[in-house]
């Protein structure tokens, strides 16, 4: 028998194998509805996270007035965002633990759990009595409320990717997760814009003796809306495939595992949020700063602008959501990493032109390849993992990498534009994040777009979808080999 032959047959062989591991009763049959249903109770957490940051980082001078009232000018300031600053110190330690528990327990208790907290400690900020009132206590409630709502950020978003990648069909994956992000935008928009409503209804003394506290108040509600939301929820039907074949088993995935046979998935996870968050952050969070301060924009003009792109952004981040389904969410985030290295130059030296029209152009260019990534990454990333570790894993991945580089993006921007005077520091840092993104999206990034996730059977919308599946189950159990090399791993420590 020569070589060609044998390949064949052994190429029978496996799938013959991988067949008789995939049963009909094995694919599960996604409900849309209940899929859709997952995607808004778990992008309302994610919305309260961003609308926090919303109000928090426009109520920034207000805060400092109450709560530092000792200091003043941009020192009130500086504590002001120290103190929302702390909460990326937590969120590492928070995704540890609600990642680890989410693999145990479930996706849904845990993201119950998150979204109870992080309205807890909002309303908390609201309630809070003045410097005036309480003398340095009010300072101290302010940072242990800050703190809780980082510890439970840490488990919030991981999760709500893990549940969302974990609940669609393969085919849907990308559109469904990208409607975590649009959260992202709807309450980063709702709670600047809020504010700014109040600012103008209200006026500047009343705002500053009461006023304030109205958008953190609003929070209660919100959350009791989300939690309700997220406790008539099912569990992830891959969660619950995976319980079922460990009925048997008693030995739980400890963090020494995911940290010692997961580190490639794990480095490879840090540098896609890295890239990620640097650009989130930058156009986001840094460039209201960068028109105002910087190039001396009109605040309520560049605040507008911003508010306006971020309207625009939202269908823009569900079309790359879907056609990151159609040909590949690698693909997607190629062309955004691509389109960053080329045009950022370009795109800044439009943003300080002055001309309302161009400022303008140059931030949608920005934020058309920032919704690259927000269409896609919500779906990319949890696919990296398997299963039995995926909350804990991509609560650890994100986490860290988003603490280290997304939370400091506008601060490393500021203090380089400080030391060089050049406004085209943010162009040269989006530049240089791209250019490492790109070289690992391209040989390190495996697209799963449209297949199942690691250590998931296939999951699908049709029950037509079965039969072209069962006639190819090589392709659906493409991560087999991958898993058997690291349960061969685990199996020669523990023997």
């Amino acid at each position: 028998m020569d070589k060609e032959q044998k390949e064949k047959k052994h190429s029978r062989f496996s799938r013959k194998k991988k067949a008789a591991l995939l049963q009909k009763e094995d694919i599960t049959i996604v409900d849309t509805k209940v899929a859709k249903k997952a995607v808004v109770a778990t992008g309302m957490g994610n919305a309260m996270e961003w609308f926090d940051f919303g109000i928090y980082s426009y109520l920034a001078a207000t805060i400092g007035k109450i709560f530092f009232p000792e200091f003043t000018g941009p020192t009130q300031l500086v504590f002001s965002f120290a103190t929302f600053a702390i909460a990326f110190l937590v969120r590492p330690i928070g995704g540890m633990f609600f990642g680890m528990l989410g693999d145990r327990l479930g996706r849904k208790k845990i993201l119950a759990i998150t979204l109870v907290m992080m309205a807890f400690a909002t309303l908390c900020i609201g309630l809070i009595p003045s410097y005036h009132s309480i003398g340095i206590t009010a300072p101290i409630l302010l940072l242990v409320a800050r703190l809780i709502q980082g510890f439970s950020t840490g488990g919030e978003y991981s999760g709500a990717m893990t549940f969302i990648a974990e609940s669609t069909p393969d085919k849907k994956r990308g559109i469904m997760s990208s409607g975590l992000e649009v959260g992202t935008l709807v309450g980063y928009i709702f709670g600047s814009g809020i504010v700014t409503l109040l600012t103008f209804i209200l006026g500047s003394d009343s705002m500053l003796s009461w006023g304030w506290r109205i958008p953190f108040l609003i929070a209660a509600p919100i959350g009791l809306i989300g939690l309700y939301l997220r406790n008539n929820l099912e569990e992830s039907p891959a969660f619950e495939a995976m319980e079922k074949e460990k009925e048997n088993e008693n030995r739980h995935v400890s963090m020494k595992d995911i940290l010692v046979y997961h580190r490639k998935p794990l480095l490879v996870g840090m540098i896609l949020v890295f890239f990620y968050n640097i650009v989130d952050y930058t156009v986001l969070s840094y460039m209201p700063s960068h028109l105002n301060a910087v190039l001396n924009y009109g605040e309520t003009k560049g605040l507008l602008l911003i508010l306006i792109v971020m309207f625009i952004m939202i269908p823009i981040v569900l079309i790359m959501g879907y056609f990151g389904d159609r040909i590949g969410s690698k693909r997607i985030i190629q062309g955004g990493l691509i389109g960053l290295i080329l045009l950022s130059f370009p795109s800044f030296l439009m943003i300080g032109s002055g001309n309302n029209w161009l400022v303008f152009f140059g931030l949608m260019i920005l934020a058309v390849f920032l919704a690259s990534f927000q269409g896609t990454m919500p779906s990319l990333l949890p696919s990296l993992f398997f299963t039995d570790v995926r909350y804990g894993a991509l609560a650890i991945t994100y986490n860290i990498s988003a603490s280290i580089f997304g939370g400091t993006a506008p601060l490393v921007i500021a203090w380089f534009i400080s030391l060089t005077s050049s406004n085209f520091i943010p162009a040269y840092y989006l530049i240089l994040s791209s250019l490492i993104g790109i070289g690992v999206v391209t040989f390190l990034v495996k697209d799963p777009s449209g297949k199942p996730l690691r250590g998931s059977a296939p999951a699908v919308e049709e029950k037509q979808e079965i039969k072209e599946i069962l006639e190819d189950p090589e392709e659906a159990l493409w991560w087999t080999e991958e898993k058997k090399r690291i349960d061969n791993k685990i199996n020669e420590q523990y023997d």
